[in-house]
């Protein structure tokens, strides 16, 4: 996990108003480098729109959003692009796949867009990591929704990017599913490739990270370095998240 003063993300004092109301408000906060930050929180707290702003894809109402230091707020759209094509990742929940591509077509496409291309043997590694090995002329149709996802999680990975931010990436699967999708984001950062800033409800998700932030109402209201072991976290955040909740 990275030291006092090194940060990957930074956000400072950012609001966030859509039609009048407050999805954000205030929100301060310091994602280290070399760690998996899990952003937490019940329904509508806030932690898309977090998320979005902090990869550039929304812009803030005020305050103001860095990424390995470049202020996102001042960049223009033509700069916002560039830096998105080159040092971030997205993972959507609804994994974001082109039905008329294959598995092979979509794992390299941001290479294509970018016009570059990866290390040797990087991809051939990474599809045999994700267990796609058996599914590169596949379809994104023909394949369940967790290999579907352990698409859109490799092909995040693919162009090395500093930072990757994924929203919500286990929801909707089962248990295994949702262990190879986690298991393979936190290995992105656990072996110094690089970092990762996540969007969850699920305490078991926020149990693969290294620490936990939490949100309600649109501000951080707590903040958890997380244990080793995978049961005391998820048990940290689960009593984090539920007493963030409004009362009956």
């Amino acid at each position: 996990m990275g030291t006092a003063g090194e940060e990957i993300v930074r956000l400072e004092s950012v609001t966030k108003t859509y039609a009048g109301k407050k999805a954000l408000e205030e929100v301060t906060l310091r994602c280290p480098k070399n760690a998996f930050t899990a952003i937490v929180g019940p329904p509508g707290a806030g932690k898309t729109t977090l998320l979005r702003c902090a990869a550039g894809l929304d812009r803030p109402t005020s305050g103001w959003v860095a990424v390995e230091g470049a202020d996102l707020t001042t960049m223009d759209e033509a700069a916002l692009d560039v830096l998105r094509r080159e040092r971030i990742s997205y993972v959507f929940s609804s994994r974001n796949l082109l039905p008329a591509l294959t598995v092979a077509e979509n794992l390299t496409l941001p290479l294509r867009l970018a016009k570059r291309s990866a290390a040797p043997g990087r991809v051939v590694e990474l599809v045999r990591r994700a267990g796609l090995s058996d599914h590169l002329d596949s379809m994104p149709a023909d394949l369940c929704r967790s290999r579907q996802q352990m698409v859109a999680v490799t092909r995040a990975m693919i162009s090395g990017p500093a930072v990757i931010f994924a929203d919500d990436p286990a929801r909707g699967l089962d248990p295994r599913g949702a262990g190879e999708v986690l298991e393979l984001l936190a290995s992105y950062v656990h072996e110094g490739r690089g970092n990762v800033v996540m969007a969850s409800h699920d305490p078991m998700a926020a149990a693969y990270a290294d620490r936990a932030v939490l949100l309600k109402d649109g501000r951080v209201v707590r903040e958890l370095t997380l244990a080793e072991d995978k049961a005391v976290m998820e048990r940290a955040v689960h009593l984090a998240v539920w007493e963030a909740r409004d009362p009956f």
